[in-house]
């Protein structure tokens, strides 16, 4: 395992239709579901829209401020794909944001790309309008294409974040020991945050898959821990 594009495609070489992120929202009651070939898409959609729409390029910074959601992963992998480091808000060159980044983040969409996702279901627009130069990925994504390649593939030896090379975080994340190999991890954490990364990225090198659950509820987390077969949790 050398870069996420690697992985991913030996993933879907070998078991394409499982599972592979599942996301509850405990507060709204929704939940979504993506096998690895709708994941895969998703980052291609997302992969395209970054580095053809908003011409990043391999070794530029993406900062995502996102909460615990299912574009959280998405959104790694497209960067991953293009060949990105997802890194800190200090300098980054481009911003994948929630709502409650827009207040933030708008004041500097002149400067560089400022992607907003309502978080919605089905990812789809904000409701109202967004700040001006602030980009709307409910709107933008839909039209990208469902295949992506790019024009210069990462290699291992590229950060995948500040100071971890695509290969050593896959590495890192193979012998991990959250779960074993095909197993189910359910998580609190949000993997869009590098400190909690593992909460994806193990589950996907092992050929697992991850249970995001934001807003959890207490009394309800246990239920969805069995309901959803999980075998693991983080933390």
């Amino acid at each position: 395992m050398t870069t996420f594009a690697a992985l991913l495609e030996r993933q879907l070489r070998t078991d394409p239709g499982r599972p592979l992120v599942t996301w509850y929202d405990h507060a709204s009651g929704e939940r979504v579901e993506l096998s690895v070939t709708t994941y895969a898409n998703w980052v291609a959609k997302a992969a395209s829209l970054l580095a053809d729409e908003h011409d990043l390029e391999r070794g530029q910074v993406l900062h995502l401020d996102l909460p615990s959601h299912w574009l959280g992963p998405v959104f790694l992998g497209a960067a991953w794909t293009v060949g990105l480091v997802v890194g800190p808000a200090d300098h980054p060159d481009a911003v994948v944001c929630g709502p409650d980044g827009l207040a933030t983040w708008a004041a500097r969409a002149g400067e560089l790309p400022v992607l907003a996702c309502s978080l919605l279901p089905l990812g789809v627009r904000f409701a109202d309008p967004l700040p001006p130069g602030v980009h709307d990925v409910g709107v933008e994504i839909w039209g990208q294409p469902d295949a992506f390649v790019p024009f210069d593939p990462p290699a291992p030896e590229d950060l995948a974040l500040p100071g971890v090379p695509q290969a050593e975080l896959w590495r890192t994340a193979a012998a991990g020991s959250l779960l074993t190999d095909g197993g189910r991890l359910l998580t609190e954490a949000n993997p869009a945050s590098p400190p909690e990364i593992a909460s994806f990225a193990e589950p996907l090198a092992r050929g697992g898959s991850v249970v995001l659950v934001s807003h959890s509820e207490p009394g309800r987390l246990e239920a969805t821990y069995v309901a959803e077969r999980a075998t693991a949790r983080f933390p």
